[in-house]
């Protein structure tokens, strides 16, 4: 299915705005702000043909809720979404090899939003979350993703086990990032289709999501530090996904 989300702040606008394919139906711009960032939230608005339209602050204030909004909003159209049951037919769809990113548990809205635009970034197709114990994709979180929860689908599912346990029938490879692997992410082969399953922040997989997994990797870790968060662990995982695939079809 897809829906209508609120965008608010100049650079998600900007970046939902500059897209290739742009989802943004109306921006909203207070009437009081002028300056370059605005001049091109409207330049881009015109060219997209967007309706733009110019309102007080207190009204920009009503529309986004108590979000930060920086003097701009914007309505989107989010790309298709949906639960478990969408997903099969979504994958038969799919043009290329599958790219998944599994967030198995990420709560904080920063590291999702994060993560969405890594995402966005590494050419993945889909994002699958859970939908409990988990972040929802609100009006921070789309802020911090800069226009990337309005490119790629996110499908909320109640039950991660039997997702994962549909891409293995499907042929899907499941790849789960974990400190206690013993194979480095750098020595996989992550250019076939791809599940990449990520955990939470403070426990990172579950014991039943490792279970499902086909392998397990680690980011080599050189200095003091342990790991990574997951927003950063996300990009190097995904990064080296794509490395893979470029390198597969040179």
């Amino acid at each position: 299915m897809t829906t209508e989300a609120l965008l608010c702040g100049l650079q998600a606008v900007l970046q939902a705005l500059r897209g290739q394919h742009s989802q943004v139906e109306v921006v909203w711009l207070s009437g009081a702000r002028s300056d370059r960032r605005t001049d091109e939230v409207i330049e881009l608005a015109k060219a997209a043909d967007v309706r733009l339209e110019r309102v007080s602050r207190d009204h920009l204030d009503q529309i986004a809720g108590g979000v930060h909004h920086q003097g701009v909003v914007a309505q989107c159209r989010l790309p298709p979404s949906g639960n478990e049951r969408d997903l099969p037919v979504f994958l038969e769809k799919l043009n290329g090899v599958p790219l998944l990113l599994v967030l198995d548990g990420v709560q904080d809205p920063h590291n999702l939003g994060a993560c969405l635009r890594c995402a966005d970034g590494a050419g993945v197709h889909a994002v699958i979350l859970p939908q409990d114990r988990a972040a929802s994709v609100t009006a921070s979180v789309r802020r911090v993703a800069s226009g990337a929860a309005e490119t790629v689908p996110i499908f909320r599912v109640t039950n991660i086990s039997r997702v994962l346990r549909q891409f293995q029938k499907a042929g899907i490879w499941l790849v789960g990032a974990s400190q206690e692997a013993t194979t480095s992410i750098f020595e996989a082969d992550l250019s076939g289709p791809l599940a990449l399953i990520m955990g939470g922040e403070e426990k990172g997989l579950r014991r039943l999501t490792k279970a499902h997994c086909d392998a397990l990797v680690k980011i080599p870790m050189l200095g003091s530090i342990a790991s990574l968060n997951v927003a950063a662990a996300t990009a190097v995982c995904l990064y080296e996904a794509l490395r893979c695939r470029q390198v597969r079809d040179a």
